[in-house]
């Protein structure tokens, strides 16, 4: 069976409390003992990004870099867990697919799998559903698709009092749905999603649910989002 997967909208709570505050106790039910390769290629400072998500975890996980290993496609290749950190995601899909990283995950499907923010967005089919600036040309957009359908991170609600006159999160989702019939979850701020096994939960938040010729659906958390693992409309 594929191995259990985490996907987190962000790594700070609404309100912008300690990192990761929100999300410790399922992280760690989720991680459990097991070495955790860290995966930081979203930033740009590998060695920094790192060291804060370990501060960040005090030691509750036993967090290992994954950037400093002589081969990194091999290591995670093997790897028990891993957890993919946020930033651009354009920038995380071209340097795991540069590192053979991206190959060796794929040829691993029976690593836990963590993510947040960009690499929630790697978890994906494809990383289409992104909200990040194309700062570089990751070589193609298919992703992980350790989860069937996309996740937006970060979602954003329509604001009724807002004078921006760009699209909306909806809007730009709505765009995908023209061409794409694969479901988006919009995971608002502190949200996450958990498959285990069979079983995929919303929890921490609410969420939005997208689907083609659908209206959004409001999700609460604690939600049963199983049946998203067997369907792709």
């Amino acid at each position: 069976m594929p191995g259990d997967v985490l996907l987190l909208s962000n790594s700070r709570p609404p309100g912008g409390d300690e990192p990761f505050g929100h999300a410790r106790a399922v992280l760690a039910s989720h991680l459990g003992d097991r070495p955790v390769w860290f995966v930081p290629y979203a930033r740009a400072d590998h060695d920094d990004y790192f060291a804060w998500v370990r501060r960040a975890l005090g030691g509750a996980i036993d967090l290992r870099p994954l950037h400093a290993e002589k081969d990194p496609a091999a290591t995670a290749g093997a790897a028990a867990a891993v957890f993919v950190g946020g930033g651009n995601t354009f920038r995380l899909l071209h340097d795991v697919r540069r590192l053979g990283v991206l190959d060796a995950l794929r040829a691993n499907p029976e690593c836990r799998y963590t993510g947040s923010s960009a690499g929630t967005n790697l978890g994906c089919p494809t990383i289409r559903t992104t909200n990040d600036m194309p700062i570089v040309d990751p070589g193609g957009l298919d992703a992980l698709a350790r989860v069937p359908f996309q996740v937006n991170p970060h979602y954003l609600d329509p604001d009724p009092a807002s004078t921006h006159q760009g699209e909306t999160r909806e809007e730009r989702i709505a765009e995908f749905h023209e061409v794409d019939h694969t479901p988006v979850v919009g995971l608002r701020e502190g949200a996450w999603l958990h498959r285990a096994g069979d079983t995929l939960t919303l929890d921490g938040n609410p969420a939005r649910l997208f689907r083609r010729d659908h209206g959004p659906d409001e999700l609460a958390a604690g939600t049963d989002l199983s049946w998203l693992l067997t369907t792709s409309s």
